[in-house]
């Protein structure tokens, strides 16, 4: 499986962005989340999505903000974010699972993308 992340960029704060992470290989069953890093932190969970798309999770700090949605028909995962916030700057990376339903914990994801830099000035 190899995911390639996109869409990443500046933005103003209260801006808008829309990342997509295209799979190939064989993705079927795999739930798929976001994590994003920022400079001097962990890795930490952003959004994450059910095989069918039914089932979504969302760390508490982009609740309302964030939507992570997918197209299994394209094998692409999105994640539409508003109201931006500087804090939100950081390195935006994709994972999928090889189960069906969203994790939180990084570990649990088998494959991960590179990454897209996403930067909100204030």
């Amino acid at each position: 499986v190899q995911l390639q992340a996109s869409g990443g960029g500046l933005v103003q704060a209260g801006g808008s962005l829309r990342l997509s992470c295209a799979a190939s290989g064989r993705t079927f069953n795999y739930a798929m989340g976001w994590f994003r890093q920022a400079p001097g932190k962990e890795r930490g969970f952003v959004a994450a999505v059910s095989w069918s798309g039914s089932s979504t999770d969302y760390t508490d700090s982009v609740k309302g903000r964030f939507t992570i949605s997918r197209d299994n028909a394209k094998n692409t995962v999105y994640l539409q974010m508003t109201s931006l916030k500087p804090e939100d700057t950081a390195v935006y990376y994709c994972a999928a699972r090889a189960l069906p339903w969203p994790a939180t914990l990084a570990s649990e994801y088998n494959y991960w993308g590179q990454g897209t830099q996403v930067t909100v000035s204030s």
